[in-house]
């Protein structure tokens, strides 16, 4: 006695066609880590604007004060005294532009911050309609292969 394997195929293609496909979600999706990126991208373009703004400040104080320091002096003892003013000047800079600096990155964490909780509720949302869409489409779709292979 030989048996033969019923062929699935047919049924299981049918059932497959009649389940709906969007891609609209993708899309979405996608112009919304798009639009994520854009905005990170700008925050970290902004970042290192100010950021060279700094360095180039800290870079033309220091040139400044160096030329000062260069200059020639009457007494052995003015040398002394321009290395430690020298000396003074960029502790003062160092701190001034550590703190600029420290505000560069403050800035940054929070507006990266903000922008990842904006994009989790806006993606949580995004999902939570996709997924009730997907249910419904779903539902339909076997309800109307069940129809179909009755």
């Amino acid at each position: 006695m030989v048996t033969k394997t019923p062929d699935f195929t047919k049924p299981f293609q049918d059932i497959l066609a009649n389940f709906p496909i969007d891609t609209s979600s993708f899309q979405e999706a996608v112009k919304s880590q798009n639009a994520l990126n854009e905005k990170l991208a700008k925050v970290t373009l902004t970042a290192a604007e100010r950021s060279t703004e700094i360095s180039a400040q800290w870079a033309k104080d220091t040139i400044t004060r160096m030329g000062e320091l260069t200059a020639t002096k009457e007494e052995p003892a003015d040398y002394a005294k321009a290395v430690t003013d020298f000396a003074s000047a960029q502790a003062e800079v160092v701190a001034e532009h550590m703190a600029s600096f420290a505000e560069v990155a403050k800035k940054v964490q929070m507006d990266t911050v903000d922008l990842m909780l904006t994009a989790g509720k806006d993606i949580a949302s995004e999902t939570q309609k996709a997924t009730q869409k997907a249910a419904r489409d779903t539902q339909a779709a076997v309800k109307k292969a069940t129809a179909a292979a009755k």
